[in-house]
């Protein structure tokens, strides 16, 4: 209660010798006896103690003195009402404080104390004090307490006992004493002033308000106690908490002024309601730009479904971000995946549906599909139960028209995915302590420009982010550290994922990933990479290591620069195109330039760069490899850094187009990859048609498709010693590799030549 509101208000009766008038001897309220007209009630011109007083006779039970004049009880307002009186005759009484309490219609409001302490006067002629203090709050001293339904109050006082009693009362007073309850120094007032009660049951919505609106600039106190809240509660307010509140899971409560998830804590006294609750305040209110978890470590039995807090949203455009904070899995049941084995029907020419699913019903959204043929980090994306089908996230690629699936939802520490659109929300400096427990994030279905910036995710169970969907439209994934739960097996072994991106524009930088199965598997193109640390090793020297960059489109339009890339690869695919359909771009429009290759223990077929075909007929088109560094160590030696898996496909090294590496350099590799590549021939025999090999160096295991230049660096004559300044031409794709180029002269010859050859032609 702001004291404010009690300043200028005049509480004070006025005195007995103004006229017995305005003093009844009934409750005070309109048509009650006065004592002007009571004959038990006399003024008393002058006493020795009180000088001007009445003189009250007793003759009722009680015998009521009261202001006729309504006295304003106002919220957090809290008055003294006192009176001296003595005894001058008759048998000993007792008297108290009394009052008639009216609400808003001028009816009498039962259901509150209207009266207060009573004494006894046992010595005729002492003076005796009287007081009772009435306010809207329980609180310590506060002896009427009336709540905030009362309006107004006739005050005076009551005598009990015997009749016969001669009671003299001097001028009864009435004090504003808000003061007591609230010193102008206090920053604050209190909840219980404006009618809460605190008892978990009794709704205290409307105190919260009132307070609220009171406290002009100052804090609103929550005492201990348990605040039940019938509605959604916006606090205008700073607000404290000793006491916690109780709300439905549909009922919002904001804090506008300290907005932020400590003060939730406090709030609800439960990290997990507490946070379920700031988020949907966070999302359901427009004051609030970000949500601080105030370096608070957080630990969760079970995920935050951020859909079941904010059930009313389905699209949310505005910016918003959640950050400084640990979120930590314990070790519960509440963490272990669903996992569902369900037959369903596929086919090429409906690739992102299942059909005729069984028990379709039982296979949550957002489930990763495992199964024959079934590319990496493909997912639930929307089920129709009544169809028996099911949406996904990518095509399957091999699998089977009729086959059983693996459906395996995962939990998330914070999951998005009930919501259908979540635009522009960032999620900055906070660790992820996942404990193999439980997952990461996983994003809503549909999204764009989301940023994930300077958090940790430490072990999670396999994924640290996840998109099921394309809410990965634009991501920004910047500065995070990936500390993968399954570095302890053999690299083959493991199923880690860091995160995965279905749609375009990724922007991946300046992260340090360590040893998961894979960096991240990206189906998007306009990929931007950036800055990177990534790497896996094992003690097997002989076993597989995996790719650290994956790209399901064969297309990517993507660049890599200026990563450190340690024992892993960057992996080409089209693992999720429908029946390997060809792609009249091919497999290209990648740069790979300015980064640092490194590995040790690993066998000699181990490779940096490889492209994975599925289907016959492709091409490679646009892919540039330049100024990297190759390098191994610990005694590790490779024989190339490129490979070409041909398992389940072909290329068409003749269409190849725009194919460069230049500018690398290699430490311990055995065949150094380039593209265009000179080569230094002699020729030692007399011959017309010299024969220079290029296939340890083309990459891919290209075809030589074009020279650029021929020179000689020696003179070139006959055996017999004679010069020939013939004009050599060439035959290109000589050799039943098509890898050779063939040198012709128009006489048999010997001597060195520099021949510039290339596994690419221009485009037409």
């Amino acid at each position: 209660m702001n004291k404010a509101i009690t300043e200028g208000l005049d509480f004070m009766p006025p005195a007995f010798i103004d006229g017995l008038s305005v003093w009844s001897s009934g409750d005070g309220t309109p048509g009650s006896v006065r004592y002007s007209n009571d004959p038990n009630g006399t003024l008393v011109a002058s006493d020795q103690d009180f000088g001007p007083c009445i003189e009250i006779v007793k003759a009722a039970s009680p015998q009521r003195l009261r202001y006729a004049g309504e006295t304003p009880i106002l919220p957090g307002c809290y008055l003294e009402v006192t009176a001296r009186v003595k005894l001058i005759s008759g048998p000993f009484p007792t008297v108290r404080i009394s009052a008639f309490a009216g609400d808003v219609n001028g009816d009498a409001l039962n259901g509150v104390n209207r009266s207060g302490p009573q004494i006894s006067l046992d010595q005729y002629g002492r003076v005796y004090t009287v007081r009772a203090i009435v306010g809207s709050g329980d609180r310590t001293g506060v002896d009427m307490v009336w709540g905030t339904t009362p309006v107004y109050g006739h005050f005076g006082l009551d005598i009990e006992g015997s009749d016969g009693a001669v009671v003299r009362v001097e001028s009864i007073e009435i004090r504003d004493m808000t003061s007591v309850f609230h010193r102008k120094l206090m920053d604050w007032v209190d909840v219980r002033d404006y009618g809460a009660i605190g008892d978990g049951i009794t709704n205290d919505a409307a105190a919260f308000e009132t307070a609220d609106a009171a406290a002009d600039g100052r804090d609103v106190i929550v005492p201990a106690g348990s605040y039940f809240l019938g509605k959604n509660i916006t606090m205008l307010s700073r607000v404290r908490f000793e006491g916690t509140i109780v709300q439905a899971a549909n009922h919002a409560f904001i804090l506008r002024s300290n907005f932020d998830y400590p003060t939730y804590v406090d709030a609800f006294g439960d990290e997990r309601i507490a946070l379920m609750k700031a988020l949907q305040s966070l999302f359901g209110f427009s004051d609030h730009e970000s949500l601080n978890l105030g370096g608070r470590r957080i630990q969760l039995s079970e995920p935050i479904d951020v859909a079941a807090a904010v059930p009313a949203i389905s699209n949310f455009g505005n910016r918003r971000a959640i950050r400084n904070g640990q979120l930590e899995a314990t070790d519960s049941a509440g963490w272990d995946p669903e996992i569902v084995n369900s037959n369903a029907n596929y086919s090429d020419a409906n690739p992102l549906q299942l059909t005729n699913v069984a028990n379709v019903a039982s296979v949550p959204v957002g489930s990763l599909i495992e199964g024959f043929g079934v590319g990496r980090d493909v997912y639930v994306r929307a089920r129709d139960i009544g169809a028996q089908t099911l949406t996904l996230s990518n095509p399957l690629g091999r699998a089977q028209a009729l086959q059983t699936y693996t459906f395996t939802r995962y939990k998330y520490l914070l999951d998005f995915n009930g919501i259908q659109r979540i635009n522009a929300f960032n999620i900055d400096d906070v660790e992820f302590l996942c404990n193999r427990r439980a997952n990461g994030i996983l994003l809503p279905d549909d999204g764009i420009t989301w940023g994930i910036r300077d958090c940790w995710f430490t072990r999670p169970r396999t994924r640290a982010i996840s998109s099921p969907g394309k809410a990965c439209q634009g991501i920004s994934i910047d500065r995070n550290q990936f500390i993968a739960p399954d570095d302890d097996v053999l690299v083959p072994d493991r199923n880690s994922t860091a995160f995965n991106v279905n749609a375009n524009d990724a922007k991946i930088r300046n992260n340090r990933c360590v040893q998961f199965k894979h960096f991240c598997i990206l189906n998007g193109g306009g990929n931007l990479i950036v800055g990177n640390h990534f790497w896996q090793l094992d003690n097997d020297a002989d076993g597989e290591n995996t790719a650290g960059i994956v790209f399901t489109r064969p297309s990517c339009k993507s660049t890599i620069t200026g990563n450190y890339i340690d024992n892993m690869s960057i992996e080409m695919t089209n693992e999720h195109a429908p029946n390997g359909n060809i792609n009249s771009a091919g497999f290209g429009k990648l740069t790979i330039t300015g980064n640092i290759f490194t590995a040790q223990l690993v066998p000699d077929r181990f490779t940096f760069i490889k492209v994975r075909v599925r289907g016959n007929g492709w091409t490679l088109n646009g892919i540039t490899v330049t100024d990297n560094t190759f390098k191994m160590f610990n005694g590790s030696t490779i024989d190339r850094i490129d490979e070409l898996d041909t398992s389940f496909g072909s290329v068409n090294h003749a269409a190849t187009r725009d194919v460069t590496f230049t500018g690398n350099s290699f430490e311990r590799v055995r065949d150094k990859t380039e593209n265009p590549v000179t080569i230094s021939h002699t020729q030692t025999t007399a011959n017309a048609a010299w024969v220079v090999l290029f296939g340890n160096y083309l990459p891919f295991g290209g075809f030589t498709l074009g020279v650029d230049g021929i020179v000689a660096h020696s003179q070139i004559e006959t055996s017999g010693g004679t010069d020939v300044y013939d004009n050599p031409w060439v035959n290109v794709r000589h050799g039943s590799a098509d890898n050779q180029v063939q040198v012709r002269w128009s006489t048999p010859v010997v001597g060195t030549v520099q021949v510039r050859a290339r596994c690419d032609l221009a485009e037409d």
